[in-house]
């Protein structure tokens, strides 16, 4: 056993060896865009479960996204750090560590900032403070940093300012004991954007406790949940933003890469590329998902009366329908005062997925309506796969599939019924398994 693994251990080398200067700049290069592309996709995973989760449990829900972090950037302590200026203090009020760690939460509590004055002078400049070897800072005393950092064997750390409203409030911190570690710039400004995120939702948890104190004035309340509303759209447009640019960078520098290689480089060498583009693709579309669900309610183009056989008909002409799926669309649908992309989004997202998830040769889809006294009732029906009755409730949740493939985002449906309450209408189903499902959804007259 023990020669076979030397016998690896030298074709490896051998092979490394055999590499050229440029193969291995290459290589180098591939790692990075690959692991920049797999932290976005963890910052992606982490913002999807702090939008839908109620944060019945915030404390598991951070101590978790901490942890996760801190394992994917290789260090061994990851924590949160509030700041108290009246008091001149900060404390420690989450942290995660490693196996073999020793936990600080308990020894770092009411910490004089005085012992830490570079990296508050860092934080309220809105940057990381990054240390990346202890041992080298200067010995400036009993209360000076290194005396401060090396009784908890902390070798390497960088900590994010966390901003609230443009004032300084904390930050959160990763500590590597057992080995020196350093950070890119790409990787601080991801550790910018989950910063952003904790701040986003320690406010939303805040905000809900409030609501619970204040369920006896009813009308302070409503006008309460109107701004956590306008804060959550806000935060989702916000990580959106913050996600695009480095996106648009790969994306950009993955293409030059492959237009200037294209002659040089066999089938094999462009299919890790490639993938590369379609999981860019994939992030920039579930980005774009982002971006309309939480601008739904802030069109501030004007309301009209809007035909709905004319608007169907348009949404049909931009969607792609197959040979073997027939539509049929009802006479006379009715006249709706509202905006037209949001009537758009609602018939576009409902006809899009009965075709998509249609699995027989001759695959149906009907539109039709029926007038209620005081509604207007919609159906879309079609003769697909169907829905499990377990998932009725959960498909109208942001990111939820019926199946992992690319095409789709899974926010269409979420999209849907947050232009129908927008409305104050109603959304349900009704589905069996193997032969299809029927959307009804509903618009007050």
């Amino acid at each position: 056993m023990k020669k076979q693994n030397q016998d690896n251990v030298n074709n490896q080398s051998e092979y490394l060896e055999s590499l050229t200067y440029g193969d291995l700049n290459q290589l180098e290069k591939d790692k990075i865009i690959e692991r920049q592309l797999r932290f976005q996709e963890l910052l992606i995973s982490i913002s999807t479960t702090y939008i839908n989760s109620d944060l019945s449990d915030i404390d598991k829900l951070i101590r978790t996204s901490l942890q996760q972090i801190c394992e994917f950037v290789e260090s061994d302590r990851s924590y949160i750090f509030s700041y108290d200026f009246v008091n001149n203090t900060t404390s420690n009020t989450y942290e995660w560590c490693s196996n073999g760690i020793e936990p600080e939460i308990d020894n770092l509590k009411n910490v004089p900032i005085d012992f830490i004055p570079q990296w508050v002078e860092a934080h309220k400049d809105g940057r990381a403070f990054f240390v990346e070897d202890v041992s080298q800072l200067p010995e400036d005393g009993e209360l000076g940093l290194r005396a401060v950092l090396e009784p908890q064997g902390i070798k390497s750390l960088i900590t994010i300012p966390k901003i609230k409203n443009n004032e300084l409030i904390g930050f959160i911190g990763f500590d590597s004991v057992k080995r020196i570690n350093k950070y890119n710039d790409h990787e601080k400004d991801i550790l910018f954007v989950f910063a952003n995120m904790l701040v986003n939702v320690i406010q939303r948890k805040e905000n809900e406790e409030r609501i619970k104190e204040q369920e006896a004035k009813k009308e302070e309340l409503l006008q309460f949940l109107s701004r956590q509303n306008e804060e959550l759209n806000e935060y989702a447009h916000v990580v959106s933003h913050d996600l695009k640019a480095p996106l648009i960078n790969i994306s950009t520098l993955t293409g030059w890469f492959m237009d200037d290689n294209k002659d040089i480089l066999d089938e094999n060498a462009f299919s890790p590329l490639q993938q590369v583009m379609f999981n860019v693709e994939k992030m920039d579309f579930l980005i774009k998902g982002i971006l309309d669900y939480s601008t739904i309610d802030k069109l501030e183009t004007e309301d009209k009366h809007i035909d709905l056989n004319h608007l169907v008909d348009e949404v049909l002409q931009t969607l792609h329908v197959p040979d073997h799926i027939k539509i049929t669309i009802q006479d006379n649908l009715p006249t709706l005062y509202g905006n037209a992309w949001r009537f758009k989004q609602v018939f576009q997202n409902l006809i899009q997925n009965a075709i998509l998830y249609n699995d027989k040769t001759m695959g149906l889809v009907e539109i039709g309506y029926s007038e209620k006294s005081k509604y207007h009732e919609f159906f879309i029906k079609d003769n697909g796969i169907g829905i499990k009755t377990d998932y009725f409730d959960r498909i109208f949740k942001v990111f939820t599939k019926l199946e992992s493939t690319g095409s789709s985002s899974g926010i269409g449906l979420s999209i849907v019924k947050k232009i129908i309450s927008y409305y104050n209408g109603s959304i349900w189903l009704e589905s069996t398994i193997g032969e299809g499902s029927t959307f009804y959804f509903t618009f007050l007259k």
